[in-house]
């Protein structure tokens, strides 16, 4: 889907790796590799055993290092991070991994995720004397493992987690080791593998295959890994916990070759294509996905409507994100720069337009009135998510439930608005039996918040916007 304004826009992605002499190089591969998760910009910090170094910029990571920077990071642990600014702005002194020096050692972070008490946190520190360099939520775990009390980074590391709410998977990397952690509640993806003897962190599983390591397990919620020269050690910082996955990973994040708990994104949105068609049958001459994140689940609309599948649509890649624009006309001007339907498919058939969801309405608006004006006869719009109704603040950028399109409007209506024939949206329970979690764990071990309000952690005033605080 091509993210409406304020919609569902990438997130952000962590990899690191220990114990190889081409750690910077493994990782800048491994952010490639994770460049869907974020755009807005990206960065290494790497160790040698006594000191870290660090390059990041805004940009794509083909940018950043793209004048041999890479060559000067030189070491045997890394961790990288490509960004999409969900807290805090894009400045580029937000771009991380962030890096903190001090007398006694340094502190690198990476963090993919957004943290609910960040701002109460940021009083209380501040209160205390703390001086924060960025508007980065990320920056609060710095000073609260700063200010710890306890004796060993282990432990001062394991007490500054305990008073994070929210979502995070944090790398931290200092000249001797690198931990990784996720929050209790698992909100986020992240997985550990091995490269040779070397361990490797990302936030998704296709990283792994392009540096070539292997998948060795996922990070468990409440879950800190140690990893040093004496190898991996597994610790706890949380006994509370209870898995809620993101749902939107499998629906709109992730890359289609990425496992996500043992379930393949691409697998997973071809079932939501056909559990789709099982809820919302309609007779048509052609099934077309919105690229990229929806053909999977066209795919399997089409296979099971037995309406033959087609690229209906085309997406340019060498525009820039149409989210960025700085006014909605030129936002609309750039849907088109960035998708064109093809006539010759579309022409007088009955078009099934698939997609994963509908944040605004403005892209969909756009997209149907594209194909109508390519002669499709029918539009008939499906989306493999619920609709979207509740604001994320867990990294996801939809925080204003005032720019939801589903939190004001009935289906039929928002039928009507986007100017399609027909409109369905998948159920929460068909979502479940789609990507295969019916059975599982209470709440199904994902996050359904976006969907039905019910949020995983509680949600701190300062963090809803005023006009919004009696709607959560």
């Amino acid at each position: 889907m091509l993210a409406d304004i304020k919609g569902l826009n990438e997130e952000c992605g962590v990899f690191g790796i220990w114990g190889h002499p081409d750690a910077a190089q493994l990782t800048y591969y491994g952010l490639h590799s994770l460049q869907h998760r974020g755009q807005e910009g990206a960065g290494i910090v790497v160790t040698d055993g006594e000191r870290l170094r660090t390059h990041k910029g805004s940009g794509l990571v083909n940018d950043v290092f793209s004048k041999g920077e890479i060559e000067g990071l030189i070491g045997h642990g890394a961790i990288g991070h490509v960004r999409y600014s969900t807290a805090g702005g894009n400045e580029l002194a937000n771009v991380q991994p962030l890096l903190f020096r001090s007398q006694t050692s340094s502190l690198a972070l990476a963090h993919n995720g957004n943290l609910v008490n960040a701002n109460a946190l940021k009083h209380q520190l501040e209160s205390q004397g703390s001086i924060f360099q960025t508007t980065s939520d990320t920056e609060v775990l710095a000073h609260l493992i700063k200010r710890s009390g306890y004796f060993t980074l282990t432990e001062k590391v394991k007490n500054a987690l305990t008073m994070l709410k929210g979502a995070y998977a944090f790398l931290v990397m200092t000249e001797n080791e690198m931990m990784v952690a996720l929050d209790p509640n698992g909100l986020r993806p992240l997985s550990l593998g091995m490269l040779g003897d070397a361990y490797v962190v990302a936030s998704e599983t296709c990283a792994f295959d392009v540096v070539g390591a292997t998948y060795v397990r996922d990070v468990q919620p409440g879950e800190l890994l140690i990893i040093n020269e004496d190898g991996l050690t597994v610790d706890t910082f949380s006994t509370s916990v209870q898995r809620s996955m993101c749902s939107m990973e499998y629906i709109y994040f992730s890359r289609p070759d990425s496992n996500i708990e043992g379930i393949n994104v691409h697998a997973a949105r071809k079932s939501l294509g056909k559990k789709m068609y099982e809820e919302a049958p309609i007779e048509a001459d052609v099934v077309t996905g919105v690229p990229d994140s929806s053909i999977s689940a066209a795919i399997g609309y089409a296979e099971a409507s037995g309406i033959p599948y087609e690229i209906g649509l085309i997406k340019n890649r060498y525009v820039g994100r149409t989210f960025i624009q700085p006014s909605q006309e030129l936002r609309e001007l750039g849907v088109k720069m960035k998708l064109s339907p093809v006539r010759a498919i579309v022409e007088g058939k009955r078009v099934v337009m698939v997609d994963d969801s509908i944040v605004r309405g403005t892209t969909s608006r756009r997209i149907v009135k594209m194909l109508r004006a390519a002669g499709a006869t029918e539009v008939h719009v499906r989306i493999t998510a619920p609709p979207i109704a509740h604001p994320c603040y867990y990294g996801i950028d939809t925080s204003e439930r005032a720019e939801l399109i589903a939190s004001k409007y009935s289906v039929d209506e928002i039928r009507d608005i986007i100017g399609a024939d027909s409109l369905a949206f998948i159920s929460v329970e068909g979502l479940m039996e789609g990507i295969g979690r019916s059975n599982a764990e209470p709440n199904c071990g994902q996050c359904l918040a976006c969907f039905t309000g019910r949020y995983p952690t509680e949600i701190y005033p300062d963090t809803v916007l005023p006009y919004e605080k009696e709607l959560v």
